[in-house]
């Protein structure tokens, strides 16, 4: 046993250290030297056990005998047994499932963040700034690509002022900033596809809803293969577009395929431009289907193929 403590004196200014390993009571008691003169600052006594540790009852009876009020020194916690820091968890907030225990030892996953650095080029919506996530994980067309890929649509269209006007399907939208981009300059319906439904609550809808486009919108929260493999069943019948983007994450698909997929559904009819966006050393055959590449240009390490239909390049050559 030993007794840990300030300076200690008894009502009467006796030197109690004597007195405690003279008791016989407390035979293991192992005591600091007290000084014998009184004093009037209040102390602090601190009992611990180098085996078992004193029970309450003998600790009261410890103070009673030596003139000390027990209700003055709070007991102190075992030290077997776990503190409170290491018992306490950490709480998140989840909305939809309410709160969430989050272990000690787990990492906490970075907290996924917007900024305003995107804004729409032309037409009715133009300087609007739109929301991007912060970080890699969505990477939206760049401005200097997408302004050029608008260009040159509106002049296959006959129309160098506006796009002409029609319904525009927006693959891998993520921030909807291509779809966003086509109804301010002339297109009547967008329908934009993003799998990611954080990316969609929390960027591509406030997009829409800052811009007013929200009402000639249509969000579907399914991946792109799907879509495309069951594209009558969620656009109907009348299914073909005017216009396609195609803007997918570079090392996640692989464009052959895509392209294959994209030719052979009915999203694509006659009159259909494609713009796709696709990074260095990819090869891009120069027909999609029924359609023809009309323009390939290079952005650095980015590319962009404009697919039409042949009237579109017999016009451009004219």
């Amino acid at each position: 046993m030993a007794i840990s403590s300030s300076p200690i004196a008894s009502p009467l200014g006796i030197n109690i250290n004597t007195k405690l390993a003279a008791s016989s009571s407390f035979p293991n008691l192992a005591l600091f030297n007290l000084p014998s003169k009184p004093t009037n600052r209040i102390s602090t006594i601190v009992l611990s056990s180098y085996r078992n540790g004193l029970t309450s009852e003998d600790k009261k009876a410890l103070y009673e005998k030596y003139g000390l009020d027990p209700n003055q020194f709070p007991s102190q916690p075992s030290s077997s047994s776990p503190s409170l820091k290491t018992k306490r968890r950490k709480e998140i907030q989840n909305p939809g499932r309410g709160k969430q225990v989050r272990e000690e030892d787990g990492e906490d996953k970075p907290q996924r963040t917007t900024h305003r650095l995107l804004q729409v080029l032309g037409g009715k919506a133009k300087r609007k700034k739109l929301l991007s996530p912060k970080g890699m994980d969505v990477r939206p067309m760049m401005e200097v690509v997408k302004g050029s890929a608008f260009d040159i649509l509106q002049a296959a269209g006959g129309c160098p002022a506006s796009l002409r006007p029609g319904r525009w399907l927006d693959l891998y939208s993520g921030t909807g900033s291509v779809g966003i981009e086509a109804i301010s300059r002339g297109c009547s319906e967008v329908h934009f596809v993003e799998m990611d439904p954080w990316v969609v609550s929390n960027v591509l809808q406030p997009n829409l809803e800052c811009t007013g486009f929200l009402d000639v919108s249509v969000i579907h929260t399914v991946r792109v293969e799907s879509f495309l493999e069951c594209a009558e069943q969620f656009v109907g019948q009348d299914s073909a577009f005017d216009f396609i983007s195609v803007t997918p994450p570079y090392t996640q698909v692989d464009y052959g395929i895509l392209m294959d997929q994209i030719s052979k559904s009915p999203i694509v009819g006659e009159d259909t431009f494609i713009v796709v966006e696709y990074p260095l050393r990819t090869d891009m055959l120069d027909s999609c289907g029924c359609l023809v590449k009309i323009n390939d240009r290079r952005f650095g390490r980015t590319h962009l193929a404009i697919y039409g239909p042949e009237w579109a390049q017999k016009k451009r050559k004219k």
